[in-house]
């Protein structure tokens, strides 16, 4: 008896040591409590600051910028940076922050240069955030500086001269001394928390097809709102059930596709690309032919309808991604 009961725990003593490496390397796999290389440390350091410290070598053009503007940029801020719709105007507003509506752009309103590099790099394009090499920010943000006339035609940016560049507003900001948030807390008369609501205001600066209207409305509005929204997308849900029955089985592949990069335009229908479900504005599109919609999608394409890059803009798809995204929208839109 005695002789079980010491093989029993002498099986489980090693049963424990056998399970600890694995547990061990789960840690060691995450890094947990460990100091942070300096390879690791670099891939978090990207941030640049107004003085150019940070910025990476490389260097861009205006004319390699203005032909990767073209292909990347302009669907949505417009061919001189005007903007197309409601996305963001890039240049022109000089003059203007005075104004009760103040056009606030990289030339009238942005202080530093090296920071415009880094927001293209870490945003840009709308699309493919990330994808963008060091090279082509550089020859984004030397055309963009040009479209301003903050720089001339045979600007070349790298990190020394970038950083040298001197913004129009520059001295129009400065460091605020003042504290960030006061505690004075409220100690009578004060509401209660549970009936409190805290609402984020939707200013519509980037249009991407689901603003809600009454955003300062009282919590009642707000309620009565979200209800409507949970009906709608209740109904919404059974459609899109329904909706995924009559699809063939390429369309239901390239929806995801279409969810994650084609959906930004394709929804709201700017810079003339065809909206989707919008059975009118597909219609013209849909009678040429599923091959010439696919070859437009894929290489691009540029006429009085509108223009539209290569993939949208996403070069990281592959042309089946493309084709099958194609024909989600065009079986969503008949």
């Amino acid at each position: 008896m005695f002789r079980l009961v010491k093989n029993a725990l002498l099986a489980t003593a090693v049963t424990t040591v056998l399970a600890t490496p694995g547990m061990v390397s789960a840690g060691e796999k995450y890094g947990f409590g460990t100091t942070a290389t300096a390879e690791e440390i670099q891939g978090w350091d990207i941030d640049i600051r107004p003085d150019g410290k940070g910025l990476p070598a490389g260097e861009g053009s205006v004319a390699d910028g203005e032909e990767l503007y073209e292909q990347l940029c302009a669907t949505c801020h417009g061919l001189f940076g005007e903007g197309e719709g409601r996305w963001p105007v890039l240049a022109g507003g000089e003059d203007t922050l005075t104004e009760e509506r103040p056009v606030k752009t990289v030339g009238s309103y942005w202080p530093y240069a090296s920071t415009l590099y880094d927001y293209i790099r870490r945003a840009m394009p709308f699309t493919a955030p990330r994808s963008l090499t060091d090279d082509q920010t550089y020859q984004l943000s030397a055309y963009v500086l040009y479209l301003n006339e903050i720089v001339d035609e045979e600007f070349v940016a790298n990190k020394d001269t970038l950083a040298a560049v001197e913004m129009p507003n520059q001295e129009g900001f400065f460091v605020d001394p003042r504290p960030d948030v006061k505690n004075n807390r409220c100690m009578k008369n004060c509401a209660d928390p549970a009936k409190l609501q805290i609402v984020g205001t939707l200013q519509g600066v980037t249009p991407v097809g689901h603003f809600v209207e009454g955003a300062d409305a009282p919590a009642a509005s707000h309620q009565a709102q979200e209800e409507k929204e949970r009906s709608l997308h209740g109904e919404t849900v059974e459609e899109n059930a329904a909706d995924t029955l009559a699809l063939t089985e390429d369309a239901i592949a390239g929806r995801e596709t279409y969810d994650n990069a084609c959906q930004a335009c394709h929804s709201s229908g700017i810079a003339g690309s065809p909206k989707f479900g919008d059975k009118s504005a597909w219609k013209g599109r849909i009678d040429q032919g599923m091959p010439l919609l696919v070859e437009h999608a894929i290489k691009g394409f540029s006429g009085e309808t509108g223009m539209m890059p290569p993939k949208g803009g996403r070069t990281d798809l592959s042309d089946e991604q493309v084709k099958k995204a194609v024909a989600y929208m065009v079986e969503s839109s008949q």
